[in-house]
């Protein structure tokens, strides 16, 4: 079949108007506040990275973005609510290590984190740390697992929660080593980090903002990290990887979307927040702060990595059994 001309001039007008809608909504977005939904009440991790993200990119493109919390479910009530939400690029998600933890741990989401969610951008990962008490008489993690096994299910191991970071990072340590101790999950990090304190109970995989100034001021002992490496803010500690081969616990935090949110909105957002974690020394100063390390990938890269990790730890969990409460 031969096109008149006519029929091929409009065709062509037609991609090039296509063309030159998605540059002109890239360059217009964004036209009015941006919502970013966090899954946590304010004052944690969480809402921190959140809150840092918005101002800076309040400030970088011109238009309000602000955190709007949505606490409840280890944030699968935001992430729902998210990936309902229409995929114009004006509600976001502060994602995180907890959504492709929700993944394994609920068994009756409504939404699939890796289906139904968009990787914009990775903002930051952070190591825990396993702290004890000044008293507790092991000095590092092979006399921790030497005590251990010369006492099984005797010493304590607390956490702040059934699936919470500090119970998944102990129960991969405990899956890697064989060890037995006594779990006291808690009801959040901040009773427990006081009842170790307090000697109630002996060890604590603990995120780092939660434990670093009691690790400083000599409150608390810290015998290792749980990244891969050690920390530059802790260059003295050991890296748990350096006693149990194999052994990597992080947890990390992104900006994500519906699925089906424009393209060229993702890549506007992605190229934004990637500039700022290479070059805000403020945006950059305060993730170390907290212990953060800036994250930096294209959409795509971030959406492979939080699939891989949500494959990793959903292992994790169902070797443990570990169910949600």
């Amino acid at each position: 079949m031969t096109l008149s001309r006519r029929t091929l001039l409009t065709l062509a007008g037609g991609i090039g108007l296509a063309a030159t809608a998605r540059v002109a909504r890239a360059q217009a977005y964004p036209a009015r506040p941006v919502r970013i939904v966090v899954g946590f009440p304010p004052g944690g991790s969480n809402d921190l990275h959140g809150r840092l993200i918005a101002q800076y990119l309040s400030e970088k493109l011109g238009q309000q973005f602000f955190v709007e919390n949505r606490a409840g479910a280890g944030s699968s009530l935001a992430t729902e609510m998210v990936s309902r939400a229409t995929p114009d690029g004006y509600t976001l998600l502060l994602s995180s290590s907890s959504d492709a933890w929700n993944a394994t741990l609920y068994s009756n989401l409504k939404y699939d984190f890796v289906r139904d969610i968009a990787a914009v951008a990775s903002l930051s990962d952070g190591m825990g740390v396993l702290v004890v008490h000044p008293s507790f008489a092991p000095r590092s993690v092979p006399e921790l697992l030497a005590a251990a096994k010369a006492s099984p299910g005797k010493i304590t191991m607390a956490s702040a929660g059934v699936g919470s970071a500090p119970h998944l990072y102990w129960e991969l340590f405990r899956t890697l080593t064989g060890v037995e101790m006594l779990h006291v999950p808690y009801r959040g990090g901040g009773p427990a980090i006081t009842d170790l304190l307090a000697g109630q109970v002996q060890s604590y995989f603990s995120t780092m903002p939660a434990a670093i100034e009691f690790i400083r001021s000599d409150k608390l002992r810290a015998l290792a990290v749980s990244g891969a490496t050690r920390w530059e803010g802790l260059p003295d500690i050991p890296a748990v990887a350096e006693s149990v081969p194999g052994y990597e616990a992080t947890t990390w935090w992104g900006v994500s979307a519906p699925k089906d949110t424009p393209a060229d909105i993702i890549q506007t957002l992605n190229a934004a927040i990637n500039e700022g974690l290479r070059n805000d020394a403020n945006l950059r100063r305060r993730l170390a702060d907290v212990g953060s390390t800036p994250l930096i990938k294209t959409a795509a890269e971030f959406g492979k990595f939080s699939a891989d990790y949500t494959e990793k730890w959903g292992k994790v969990i169902r070797t443990a059994n570990i169910k949600a409460e």
